[in-house]
């Protein structure tokens, strides 16, 4: 992946906004903004907890929507591996989430701006497997 077309402006806000809302969610209910805790709430639901996180997550998708609309570019990306790797990768994301008590965002997000010494290990711990995947990839399975 190459970033063409970098707006620092845009990442800026970008992160605002994010940083808002998840803060947001924290203080008005107490709730983390953490995608696998969304998800597997409304997997398992209970009374009360499934009307904002469906709004949540069609927030997330009408976000996306008001960008392009607004004339932002969504980059198409090609995965660099076959698709039944992808499917596997998902599913070791998945179970890793559960695993880890949460997801990337949940953790990285708000997990970090808690002072989380779990989610910092968390951050650290995905971050270093991205690395070393990446790494792998590239440069020894040469893909």
């Amino acid at each position: 992946m190459e970033i063409v077309n970098f707006e620092p402006l845009n990442a800026y806000l970008g992160g605002l906004m994010l940083g808002a809302a998840a803060m947001m969610l924290y203080l008005l209910r107490g709730d983390v903004a953490g995608i696998n805790g969304m998800v597997s709430g409304l997997l398992s639901p209970i009374k009360g907890e499934v009307s904002w996180r469906i709004l949540f997550l069609i927030g997330l998708v009408i976000g996306g929507l008001i960008y392009r609309s607004n004339g932002g570019a969504l980059e198409t990306l090609e995965p660099a591996v076959e698709g039944y790797w992808v499917v596997l990768a998902g599913l070791l994301v998945g179970i890793g989430a559960t695993f880890g008590s949460g997801c990337t965002s949940g953790h990285g997000i708000c997990g970090i701006s808690r002072w989380s010494v779990r989610s910092m290990a968390a951050t650290v711990t995905f971050m270093a497997t991205a690395i070393i995947t990446v790494f792998i990839i590239r440069h020894v399975v040469g893909g």
